[in-house]
């Protein structure tokens, strides 16, 4: 997921979604522990979603303290 259309969602939906990544990156882990884990380049790819997503929701807290 690019930055881009995160713009367009709610806080809520940017939490849930956080929520979300972060428990896949979780289970990717412990695949990844237990030598289960098909793709590698998956626990990158979900680590990166999840800083978007902390820097999507503190862009906007940066954001509102300003106006």
């Amino acid at each position: 997921m690019t930055a881009a259309p995160l713009s367009e969602l709610t806080e809520a939906e940017i939490a849930k979604q956080l929520q979300d990544a972060r428990q896949q990156l979780f289970t990717l882990r412990l695949q990844r522990a237990s030598g289960k884990l098909e793709s590698p380049a998956r626990v990158s790819q979900v680590r990166r979603t999840v800083a978007r997503l902390l820097t999507t929701l503190r862009e906007r807290e940066l954001a509102g303290g300003r106006a």
